[in-house]
């Protein structure tokens, strides 16, 4: 899909905007787990999420392509909005984003502070992103999707940062929405060559790639049940099915009552806020422990943007 001469170029051009997000392997999750854990901190960068570095690369190759581009439009239920609306302030390009209705007020509030313009449609992700084709076909502006080839490249620098500076990890447990970070991690693995077993991670109630991956096609679900926002996806997307088919050695899923005690978990062992999605990958790890003992382990914290009131009612009770 790219070259590692790409991704480094992409690595220079996000570290050009914020110096990368630390990894950090925790005593307490150490002492937990009785492994090595190496958390990637991606709650840490300019929106709390992993998904901004894919936009910044995207939207910096759009103004270059299109100097008089009316604007992108896109449908997301955070974080990928959040990204495109952070770069579209920066490359100056109007954004429009379309969200379910009931999505989160913080992340549709944070959306509106970058000056991006909000549209609520549909339940689900899915008819959101129905409502921005055709917006885009009827308003001139250029669709956005969230998997493609610029957000791929971009995203997959959290691999490489954590690659280059932990060496020899056993397993990565990556989250699995539509497949951008996931994706991003396997080709950074085998761009640079190394043994790593990487592991994705879905929602019980939105499992389309661990169907897709059992049934040797993808899979389409009817509904995506789980308040993990960032991995209530039910049409996986077919380039990413085909990049995780030959990148993963299998996926977990997990309940939502262990995403919330993995987010508890987060708060005691490291001081640090997860949202769903950002917690799933260290669920998948509580829940596999006992096979993991010795074993050098990564696990990104993609995203830190939970609501304070879903918080409240889902991890405390």
């Amino acid at each position: 899909m790219f070259t590692l001469d790409e991704l480094e170029a992409a690595q220079r051009a996000i570290h050009a905007v914020f110096p990368g997000t630390p990894q950090y392997a925790w005593p307490l999750l150490a002492e937990r787990l009785g492994a090595e854990v190496w958390v990637k901190h991606e709650n840490h960068t300019p929106t709390g999420a992993f998904k901004v570095r894919g936009g910044l690369i995207h939207m910096e190759r759009l103004a270059r392509a299109q100097p008089h581009i009316s604007g992108v439009i896109s449908a997301t239920r955070g974080n990928h909005g959040q990204s495109l609306a952070y770069a579209g302030r920066r490359f100056g390009i109007p954004v429009t984003i379309v969200v379910p209705h009931g999505n989160s007020v913080e992340k549709n509030a944070a959306m509106r502070s970058m000056c991006a313009r909000l549209i609520e449609h549909g339940h689900d992700f899915d008819s959101a992103k129905q409502e921005a084709v055709r917006l885009a076909e009827v308003e001139g502006l250029t669709f956005a999707p969230s998997f493609h080839r610029d957000l791929v490249l971009g995203v997959a620098t959290w691999a490489l940062e954590l690659f280059r500076v932990v060496a020899h990890l056993d397993v990565l447990y990556v989250p699995i929405g539509l497949g951008s970070g996931i994706c991003g991690a396997i080709l950074a693995r085998d761009l640079l060559g190394l043994g790593t077993e990487i592991i994705g991670v879905q929602s019980a109630g939105a499992d389309a790639y661990a169907q897709s991956l059992e049934a040797g096609h993808t899979v389409h679900l009817s509904s995506a049940e789980t308040l993990a926002d960032g991995l209530a996806v039910r049409v996986p997307d077919p380039a990413a099915f085909e990049i995780i088919r030959r990148g993963v050695s299998r996926i977990v899923t997990v309940t939502d009552d262990e995403v919330a005690e993995a987010i508890r978990v987060y708060w005691t062992d490291t001081h640090n806020l997860a949202e769903g999605a950002g917690a799933a990958p260290l669920a998948a790890v509580l829940r596999e422990r006992a096979a993991l003992t010795g074993m050098r382990i990564g696990i990104p914290l993609c995203g830190g943007n939970i609501d304070l009131a879903l918080f409240r009612r889902w991890v405390l009770g």
